[in-house]
């Protein structure tokens, strides 16, 4: 008996803005940039890659440049697609760091 396996699509997850938002908090809280552009990818993927490139002012095929795995985007670009997306983005105390090392 042969098994058929479905292909996982992050982007089928991200179906609100309170999903959208933990998951992006979590991936944030990791710490991983490569996997925070990835995770903005996704979300670009949910909301529709023609609005978004729209609303951010560029085109299709560099929005999925941008995001492309293994792609290092500018951070004004970054910036670009979190705004397009409606996305606030806010600075809050974290963990401690020890500045005397420094």
């Amino acid at each position: 008996m042969s098994q058929t396996l479905t292909t996982f699509d992050m982007a089928a997850l991200l179906d609100s803005d309170e999903a959208i938002s933990e998951y992006l908090s979590q991936v944030l809280a990791d710490g991983d940039n490569e996997e925070f552009l990835r995770a903005i990818g996704y979300v670009v993927k949910a909301r529709g890659m023609t609005q978004i490139a729209k609303d951010s002012g560029m085109g299709r095929e560099s929005l999925y440049k941008a995001f492309a795995p293994g792609a290092k985007p500018r951070f004004d670009t970054v910036l670009k697609v979190i705004h397009a997306l409606g996305i606030d983005l806010c600075a809050q105390p974290g963990h401690t760091v020890n500045h005397s090392n420094l």
